[in-house]
C-alpha cells in the first residue's frame, strides 16, 4: 500500500511539473486564437453560459443545452466551460482545462502501464507522455484532441481490464469500462475510430465466455446508449451532415490520398518521427526487438530473466488495440496529424517498454524500483524529448497570430453586457480575424456581440445592403475567401449606405476597417415582418420550402442572435388570440418550431394546419418528416396514410414507405424502393426549378 501511494504521488508530481511548463508557455503566449481554437472556445463559453455558470444566460433545460452542440457531443465543452467559469474567459486562463484533461491522461497511462509490468515502466511511460512533442503541442493548442486522447486512453485501459481473461470480467470492471467508453464518445464521435475494433473484439470474447459476461456486455451497451442517445436524438441530422463535411468533403478538398494507395496506409507512420522524436522511436523500437528476442530465446544469458513481470495478455490487448485503431483511422478519408493522437499514449507505453529493455540488458535491475526509476525517467525525457518538443513550441510562439482584434471589438461595442445584441459581418477570414474569434472576444465578460461571415455568394450582397448594420472589411490580405467576397467588399465601400468607423493597422501590413450603416439609410424591411409570408409560402410545397432554405441561411448570418424569432412568435401568438384559425400565424409558429429543433411542438402546430387545410398535402408532408426525424416512424406512417387518403402526393407516398421500412416493416422494401426514388426525383426537380 505504501509503495502504491508513493507511485501515485510521483505521478501527481509529474503532472504538476508538466503543468508548470505549460503555464510558462501560456503566460508567454499573447497570440489570437485562429479558426478552430476560437470555435472551441466559443463552444466552451456557450456551454458555460447555458449551465448558468458564466454571465449571460441561465439554465434553460437539456434541449437548449443540446442546441449548442449540433455536430460534436457536448461533454468536453461542458467541462471546459465549467473551468472557464472558475478561472476566467481569457484564452490563456481557459487553457487550464487542457491541464485537467492532461491529468486524466497521465493517470490512465500510469494505471495502464502499471498493469502491464511494474512501477518502473509506468513512471517512464508517464514522463514520456508528459514530454512527448505531439502531446505537449496539444496542451498548448485549444482543440479537442487533448480531451479526446485522454478519454480514449482511459477507455482502452478500462476496456482491457474487463477483457483480461485472467484478472478481469467483474461487474465493476464492465460498468467502469462502459462509462469510460461513453465519456470518450461524448467528447468527440471520432473516438470510435480507436474504440470500434477493441469494442467488437471484447464483445465477441464476452459473448463466447459465459452468461455472466453476456449480461455485463448488455448492461454496458445500455449504459453507453443511454448516455449517448439524448444528444444524438436531438442532433443526429446535423451530426451526420457535419461528419460528412469534416471527413469526406474535407478529404476531397484537401487532396488527401485515396484509400487504395500506399500513401494512405503509411501516412501516419511517416509523421511519427515528428510526433515522438526520432531518437525515442529508434531506442524504443530497437528495444522492443531486443525484448522479443529475449522472450523467444528464453536465454537468461542476455539479461536477468524478469519476463514474468510482464502481463502477456495485457500486452496482447495493447498491441491489438493499437493495430485496430491505426487500421480504422487510416480508413478515414480525411488525414491530419491530430487524428492519430488518441493512439499515441498506447504507442508510447509500448515504446517505453522497449526503452527500459536496454536498461535491463545493461543489468540495471533496480530500475523496477520507483525511487530510482523516476529520476531516470526524467533524465531520459529531458535528453530525448524535451529538446525536440520545446524547439517546436518556441517556433509556435514566434508564429503566433497578432492583430487588432480586441481594438476592433471595442470599437464595435462588444465585450460589454450593457450593449444590445449585435451582429457584425466579417468579410475577410484570416487566423487573426474571423467570425469565430470575433464572436469569442465579443462575448467575453457577458458581451453580446457575435461575428458572422458573408460574401461567399453574389446573392449575399443585395440582402446585406438592404438589412446589414455592421461589417468588417480588410485592406490587403483577405485570407481564405472566395472571389465573390471581393465583390461584396467593393459593394459596401461604394454603396454610400455605410461609412467607415475606424481603420486598424495589421502587424504584417494592411489593415482592417469597421463600417457601420448610416443613420439616414433605412432598412428595406425587418426580417421579422417578412418571416410570416415566408412561412406561409410553405403551403405551396417544395418551391416555398426551397425559398425558406435560401433565405434563412443568409438571415441567420445577418441576425446571429436570432432576434427575429421572439418577435415573430409574439406577433403570431397575439394573432391567434384574436383568431385561432389564422393560417399565417399557424404557419409562422410551425416554421419557428422546426428551425428551433423542437419536433413535438412542430408536430402539434402542423397537426393544426392539417385540420385547417384538409385539401393541402403539405402540412402532412412536413409533419411526417418531423416525426421521422424525431424517431417516431410509426406515427409518421399513420399521419402519411391518413393524408394520402385525402390528397395523392408523390412525396407523401415516398415518406410513408420510408417511414414503414425505418419502423421495421422490411417487407415493404420492394414498394419503398420504387416510391422513394420517385419522391426524391420530385424534390430534386422542384429545387432545381426554383430560382
Amino acid at each position: 500500500m505504501k509503495g502504491a501511494l508513493r507511485f501515485w504521488v510521483y505521478v501527481i508530481l509529474i503532472w504538476l511539473f508538466s503543468t508548470g511548463l505549460d503555464r510558462i508557455w501560456w503566460n508567454s503566449f499573447d497570440g489570437i486564437p485562429a479558426w478552430d481554437q476560437a470555435d472551441y472556445l466559443n463552444s466552451a463559453l456557450d456551454h458555460g453560459r447555458a449551465l448558468g455558470l458564466l454571465h449571460g444566460e441561465d439554465w434553460k433545460g437539456w434541449p437548449s443545452l443540446f442546441d449548442l452542440s449540433p455536430k460534436i457531443p457536448p461533454l468536453a465543452s461542458m467541462v471546459n466551460g465549467t473551468v472557464m467559469a472558475l478561472v476566467g474567459d481569457d484564452p490563456n486562463d481557459a487553457a487550464w482545462s487542457l491541464s485537467i484533461w492532461h491529468g486524466l491522461l497521465i493517470f490512465a497511462v500510469g494505471g495502464w502501464a502499471l498493469r502491464l509490468r511494474d512501477e518502473g515502466l509506468a513512471l517512464v511511460a508517464v514522463v514520456l507522455v508528459a514530454f512527448s512533442p505531439a502531446l505537449l503541442e496539444l496542451r498548448s493548442d485549444y482543440v479537442l484532441e487533448m480531451p479526446l486522447t485522454a478519454a480514449v486512453t482511459l477507455a482502452l485501459w478500462r476496456l482491457g481490464c474487463w477483457w483480461d481473461p485472467s484478472r478481469g470480467r467483474s461487474w465493476g470492471q464492465a460498468l467502469t469500462a462502459a462509462f469510460a467508453c461513453l465519456v470518450a464518445i461524448l467528447v468527440k464521435q471520432s473516438a470510435l475510430l480507436a474504440l470500434f475494433g477493441p469494442l467488437v473484439w471484447s464483445s465477441w470474447v464476452a459473448l463466447r465466455h459465459s452468461k455472466k459476461t453476456r449480461y455485463q456486455l448488455f448492461a454496458g451497451f445500455v449504459l453507453i446508449l443511454g448516455g449517448l442517445i439524448p444528444w444524438f436524438h436531438h442532433n443526429w441530422i446535423t451530426a451526420i451532415g457535419g461528419t460528412n463535411r469534416a471527413v469526406i468533403e474535407s478529404a476531397v478538398r484537401e487532396g488527401d490520398p485515396s484509400l487504395l494507395t500506399i500513401d494512405n496506409w503509411i501516412w501516419y507512420l511517416r509523421i511519427l518521427p515528428e510526433q515522438l522524436g526520432i531518437i525515442f522511436l529508434f531506442v524504443g523500437i530497437s528495444g522492443c526487438f531486443l525484448w522479443l528476442f529475449n522472450h523467444c530465446s528464453g536465454k537468461s544469458i542476455w539479461l536477468r530473466n524478469d519476463s514474468f513481470l510482464d502481463d502477456s495478455s495485457s500486452w496482447k490487448w495493447l498491441l491489438f488495440s493499437l493495430l485496430l485503431g491505426w487500421l480504422f483511422t487510416s480508413l478515414s478519408p480525411n488525414k491530419g496529424d491530430r487524428y492519430i493522437t488518441p493512439l499515441l499514449p498506447a504507442l508510447i507505453i509500448f515504446l517505453a517498454r522497449g526503452s527500459i529493455q536496454w536498461w535491463l540488458w545493461l543489468r540495471i535491475g533496480w530500475l523496477k524500483n520507483s525511487f530510482f526509476s523516476l529520476p531516470i525517467a526524467f533524465i531520459t525525457g529531458f535528453l530525448v524529448l524535451v529538446p525536440v518538443a520545446w524547439k517546436a513550441q518556441i517556433s509556435r510562439l514566434a508564429d503566433a497570430n497578432h492583430g487588432p482584434l480586441e481594438e476592433l471589438i471595442s470599437a464595435a461595442g462588444g465585450a460589454d453586457s450593457k450593449i444590445p445584441l449585435r451582429t457584425v459581418i466579417i468579410v475577410p477570414s484570416t487566423p487573426d480575424l474571423n467570425q469565430h474569434n470575433v464572436s469569442f472576444y465579443g462575448r467575453r465578460n457577458g458581451g453580446n456581440l457575435v461575428g458572422r461571415q458573408l460574401g461567399n455568394h453574389v446573392e449575399d450582397i443585395d440582402i446585406f445592403l438592404s438589412q446589414g448594420n455592421y461589417v468588417v472589411l480588410a485592406e490587403g490580405d483577405q485570407g481564405s475567401i472566395r472571389e465573390t467576397a471581393l465583390l461584396f467588399d467593393n459593394a459596401v465601400r461604394t454603396s454610400g449606405i455605410f461609412y467607415e468607423v475606424n481603420r486598424f493597422p495589421r502587424p504584417g501590413g494592411g489593415s482592417y476597417s469597421l463600417w457601420k450603416r448610416r443613420s439616414d439609410s433605412r432598412k428595406i424591411q425587418d426580417f421579422s415582418v417578412s418571416f410570416p409570408k415566408l412561412a406561409t409560402g410553405m403551403a405551396s410545397g417544395l418551391n416555398g420550402l426551397q425559398k425558406v432554405f435560401s433565405v434563412i441561411s443568409v438571415q441567420h448570418m445577418l441576425d446571429g442572435h436570432f432576434e427575429y424569432r421572439s418577435i415573430a412568435r409574439e406577433r403570431a401568438l397575439n394573432k391567434l388570440l384574436d383568431n385561432p384559425n389564422d393560417l399565417e400565424a399557424n404557419w409562422t409558429l410551425s416554421l419557428l418550431s422546426i428551425l428551433a429543433n423542437r419536433p413535438d411542438e412542430a408536430s402539434s402546430k402542423l397537426s393544426r394546419l392539417e385540420e385547417l387545410m384538409p385539401n393541402n398535402p403539405w402540412p402532412s408532408v412536413y409533419r411526417t418528416v418531423v416525426l421521422l426525424a424525431d424517431w417516431k416512424p410509426w406515427t409518421a406512417v399513420f399521419v402519411a396514410e391518413n393524408a394520402q387518403k385525402r390528397n395523392k402526393n408523390v412525396v407523401l407516398i415516398g415518406l410513408r414507405d420510408l417511414s414503414s421500412v425505418v419502423g421495421g416493416a422490411f417487407w415493404r422494401w420492394p414498394v419503398a424502393s420504387r416510391s422513394i426514388p420517385r419522391a426524391y426525383k420530385e424534390i430534386e426537380q422542384a429545387f432545381r426549378d426554383t430560382p
